[in-house]
């Protein structure tokens, strides 16, 4: 019998990790929901991905030694709000710390009271269905309860440090 294969240990550093994740364009999410004292949670994030049309599922990634880690492990529900092109002093906030995140952001309740934002070019919000702890991080996978989105709205980007936007080839 052989011994399960493993991984080899990196011949990079965290640093050039990061770096090179960079080159890889993504959307840009600010991810909210409700703690169970109500206070608002979000975080900018873009670890973004489809998992599933049917069930309609998503998937996102936070750290594990992230603020809002336990309010989010133990809600039920979450938003994934996609920003608009518009949204990039947005986007900057709710990566900043010790900011009033929701100081004059306009939002409604969504599924059972995340907070969905206004302006966004589309939105998720989901039921919490299930966690997967990986690294140092945690994956989320949610189920889609709701959705909607706005056909002609240029989304932010991110890519190499940097935010854009979308350009036709």
């Amino acid at each position: 019998m052989t011994a399960p294969l493993q991984a080899q240990a990196p011949d990079f550093s965290a640093a050039e990790f990061r770096a090179a994740l960079g080159m890889f364009a993504t959307g840009v999410t600010i991810i909210t929901a409700r703690a169970a004292d109500g206070r608002l949670v979000g975080f900018t994030a873009n670890s973004f991905n489809s998992v599933s049309l049917t069930p309609p599922l998503v998937l996102w990634s936070l750290a594990r030694s992230a603020g809002s880690m336990p309010d989010l492990s133990a809600g039920s529900h979450y938003a994934v709000n996609i920003l608009a092109a518009s949204q990039k002093a947005l986007a900057e906030r709710f990566a900043a710390r010790g900011v009033d995140r929701w100081e004059g952001v306009d939002w409604a309740p969504g599924v059972a009271g995340a907070p969905v934002l206004e302006g966004c070019v589309a939105s998720f919000e989901c039921f919490n269905r299930s966690r997967y702890e990986e690294g140092d991080h945690v994956i989320f996978v949610g189920e889609v309860e709701r959705c909607a989105h706005r056909a002609g709205v240029a989304p932010l980007l991110f890519h190499g440090g940097r935010f854009y936007t979308e350009h036709p080839l």
